[in-house]
């Protein structure tokens, strides 16, 4: 549905690139919803806190690419960017935790942390709050792939 692609500097140069990229991409994928206004607020907050994981934790340099895809009622967000295996295993670790029975404590636990979050807080929370369904994968290249499958409107509405 709609793909962006920036080098993981430029993106990282500033912190407003998460909102607005998130925004922007909101508003393009919520004019055919039942309630454009609601699901376009959901969507940007889902997405915001998927960018500011990979703000937060990424690789050094190479391109990071953002792909929406839609079926049905399910959106996919897929980031694509570059990570070490050092950075691998701290989404793999936080996506296992996302997953748990204990995700909600987790979440609230590094909500209230005193220590500056890294990718764990905006991933607990999209799958504690938004029922998020997370996984990550390898590309060819080396870079990680962090997908979110998101249900935010409910068919029948």
């Amino acid at each position: 549905m709609i793909h962006l692609d920036l080098d993981i500097k430029d993106f990282c140069s500033d912190w407003t690139h998460c909102d607005l990229m998130s925004g922007y991409i909101a508003r393009m994928v919520s004019h055919n919803r039942l309630d454009s206004l609601l699901f376009s607020n959901l969507y940007s907050s889902a997405l915001n806190e998927l960018l500011e994981a990979v703000y937060r934790t990424h690789g050094d340099s190479g391109k990071m690419e953002c792909a929406v895809q839609r079926r049905g009622n399910l959106d996919r967000v897929i980031l694509t960017f570059p990570a070490d295996e050092a950075t691998y295993d701290v989404y793999r670790d936080v996506i296992g935790k996302a997953g748990g029975d204990d995700a909600e404590a987790l979440y609230l636990e590094a909500l209230f942390a005193d220590e500056e979050p890294g990718a764990s807080l905006g991933l607990l929370e999209l799958s504690v709050d938004y029922g998020a369904r997370l996984a990550i994968d390898r590309c060819e290249d080396g870079r990680m792939r962090l997908i979110a499958d998101l249900a935010l409107e409910d068919e029948k509405e």
